[in-house]
């Protein structure tokens, strides 16, 4: 019984550690790349002060998410977002900080478990809700946890603050108010990821076609 149940657990391994692998790089990718502000300037923005290169690669993550969803049901989606999860945090704690690792994590698990979730109760509807609604909820509550663990001065414990990310710089870079520099970032790369979100619809769409569904799961 043993050995079955082992074999049985390698089984639904090895048919989406595709999947696994693809979730892990992508977040690897975003931790790193998020401890660099876009140093241009567009107009009266200053995009240093509104966003990090992360902003652009994270939303690919909840594509990665939604069709592991659509085509193996939700069970296998938990499980490539949580075997995702530890590879990204485990690599990750070297290619960026200990707390932008944390941060990610929590930020991580928390969103794509809720992604998993919405898009599972929106699977029957139009193409497009499931994909569109539960990757923007899952973006605005990736984005509130990640940039307070990451950055706000008040989660120090977590590791030592990031000056530049405290200090004060007008909002978005543009309006008088001023604010800690990472409350810019967080409304930045919120833009970012929910227009790669819509970007996103057009592959998601497309890959569709490769996909022999399966009926889909009835579990919440």
């Amino acid at each position: 019984m043993l050995m079955k149940t082992s074999r049985s657990t390698m089984n639904a391994v090895s048919t989406v550690y595709p999947y696994m692998l693809a979730m892990a790089a992508v977040v690897i990718a975003s931790n790193y790349l998020v401890q660099f502000p876009v140093n241009y300037t567009v107009g009266p923005f200053i995009l240093a002060d509104l966003l990090t290169w992360g902003a652009f690669t994270y939303p690919i993550a909840f594509l990665v998410t939604d069709l592991s969803n659509r085509h193996f049901g939700p069970a296998k989606a938990r499980l490539i977002v949580t075997i995702g999860f530890v590879l990204a945090v485990g690599i990750s704690i070297y290619v960026a900080t200990p707390r932008i690792a944390v941060a990610s994590g929590s930020a991580f698990i928390v969103a794509q478990l809720l992604d998993v979730s919405i898009f599972n109760r929106l699977r029957h509807s139009h193409w497009w809700h499931a994909p569109l609604i539960s990757s923007v909820l899952g973006s605005l509550l990736d984005t509130v946890l990640f940039f307070s663990l990451a950055f706000a001065a008040g989660f120090a414990m977590l590791g030592a603050n990031d000056a530049f990310a405290i200090e004060s710089a007008p909002l978005v870079g543009f309006f008088s108010l001023e604010v800690p520099r990472w409350m810019s970032w967080a409304l930045g790369d919120l833009t970012v990821k929910l227009l790669v979100s819509l970007l996103m619809l057009a592959p998601y769409r497309m890959l569709l076609a490769f996909f022999n569904t399966p009926k889909p799961a009835k579990i919440a």
